[in-house]
């Protein structure tokens, strides 16, 4: 009876990881084979806003908009994932497949989720070079922004496979990716302090969850000066926010249609 059981859980876990390295085969290695200029597309958005605000702060605000850089990474990689899942359940059927399958929606979030991660693993390459060359690290500082960076990951993947799900159109789907990224990304304080935000527009700046991953990576570069209370705060926002959007996006989309 015991030899059974660890032979059922033994294919399993080679059944799940065939459908990951499937998402990866799939989703990153063909696009990085056949299309490399998508590569030079997903690194102009974090670079081009690190620079201009190089640029205009004449360096001083060069190590906060690196520690941005890697939170705008992580949720283009994130939101990057809706077109491809829009592509691969509206042009390609390929969700279909997926879902008449036994592969639940977790693992299959996490496969794609993770061939987006290796897709902008040049980013993420670079970034480090930078950080390593113009932020004194030490590390406290180094795991406090990657488990933030992964935090954001999975907010953005789990609000991309949502939007996914509701979306009948790749065109639409893209609408999606650059009004959500931009709301995600761009507007709120992620490349400079939310102190450079005047005081009546500074709270609706904290709408957005990447505020509080700024201000936290922020403040463990020491760019800013918050109380513990508030950076306690800002974890307990990150993280529960991205926990019941992940719920949400696992338990209550439309995975199987009625």
């Amino acid at each position: 009876m015991a030899d059974k059981t660890e032979r059922k859980m033994d294919i399993k876990h080679r059944s799940a990881g065939s459908q990951l390295l499937a998402s990866i085969l799939m989703n990153t290695i063909y696009a990085m084979q056949n299309f490399p200029v998508m590569l030079l597309n997903s690194m102009l958005g974090p670079f081009s806003f690190l620079i201009v605000i190089d640029f205009i702060s004449h360096g001083a605000l060069l190590s906060v908009a690196i520690t941005g850089a890697f939170i705008s990474t992580m949720v283009s990689a994130g939101m990057a994932l809706q077109g491809d899942l829009s592509h691969l359940k509206n042009d390609m059927r390929f969700q279909d497949m997926v879902v008449s399958s036994p592969t639940p929606a977790l693992t299959y979030i996490v496969g794609m989720g993770i061939s987006e991660l290796i897709y902008f693993l040049p980013n993420i390459v670079l970034l480090s070079i930078l950080m390593l060359l113009f932020v004194p690290l030490t590390t406290s500082i180094i795991l406090t922004v990657i488990i933030v960076m992964m935090i954001m990951f999975v907010f953005a993947i789990a609000l991309s496979f949502l939007l996914s799900t509701l979306s009948t159109d790749i065109v639409q789907s893209w609408a999606f990716t650059g009004l959500v990224s931009t709301l995600l990304s761009t507007i709120p304080p992620v490349y400079y302090p939310i102190t450079y935000i005047p005081i009546p527009y500074r709270y609706i700046a904290y709408i957005s969850p990447t505020t509080y991953a700024a201000q936290i990576a922020q403040a463990a570069i020491g760019a800013i000066n918050i109380s513990q209370l508030n950076l306690t705060a800002d974890w307990l926002v990150l993280i529960l926010a991205s926990i019941v959007l992940l719920a949400v996006a696992v338990k209550k989309v439309r995975w199987r249609e009625p």
